[in-house]
């Protein structure tokens, strides 16, 4: 299926490797656990189910422009655009304050590549803090299977000054501004408590 953003390229999706014979999910996510968006689709479901907070992966409007049928209880969808750009990745509610976060994944192992996020995705943590929400990003180093939660005040900085110093992140830059997130079982990626502990210090 082709998806194709606003400005008329298209979307690549991230296909998982085809799984070895004789390997079960299990055994696939034994070591490195599921994606990063899998994880905290789980996560936030769990927050939910335990009334912790109310946080959702935001849905991207697409517009369906090309649909094959290839008999009448099915449609296949051959080609889709982006309606408009998204913004970041999840929002909510956590004990009364807005939650806005983007979650990236990165193989590199000593830094993160900021083209991995977009001007408009900037533009809108900038409008969250100003408005006074909590806004973040959620890093992960997928080689190390490594986790990071990094204030947006932190990225914004250094997305601001790429062009003057360097065009990422360094890996010991966000271990000394961040906060680890160990991955758990229940919750998976309980990125909360170090919301707690950051933004709701008294």
């Amino acid at each position: 299926m082709a998806i194709h953003y606003p400005n008329g390229r298209r979307f690549e999706a991230n296909t998982p490797p085809a799984k070895k014979a004789g390997s079960s999910a299990t055994n696939m996510y034994s070591n490195r656990g599921m994606t990063l968006e899998e994880d905290l689709n789980v996560t936030n479901q769990y927050y939910l189910e335990h009334q912790l907070a109310v946080i959702h992966k935001k849905p991207t409007p697409v517009q369906i422009v090309d649909v094959d049928y290839p008999r009448r209880s099915a449609a296949v969808i051959k080609e889709a655009y982006f309606k408009q750009a998204s913004t970041t990745d999840y929002n909510g509610v956590f004990k009364g304050r807005y939650i806005d976060f983007e979650a990236k994944e990165t193989k590199n192992k000593t830094s993160f590549p900021l083209k991995n996020f977009h001007q408009h995705q900037i533009e809108h943590m900038r409008q969250v803090i100003g408005q006074g929400g909590i806004a973040f990003v959620i890093l992960r180093f997928t080689v190390t299977d490594e986790i990071y939660l990094l204030d947006a005040s932190h990225l914004l900085s250094f997305y601001d000054r790429q062009e003057q110093t360097r065009k990422s992140i360094r890996k010991s830059d966000i271990e000394q501004l961040g906060y680890s997130i160990k991955i758990g079982y229940h919750p998976r990626i309980d990125y909360l408590k170090v919301v707690e502990s950051v933004y709701f210090k008294k």
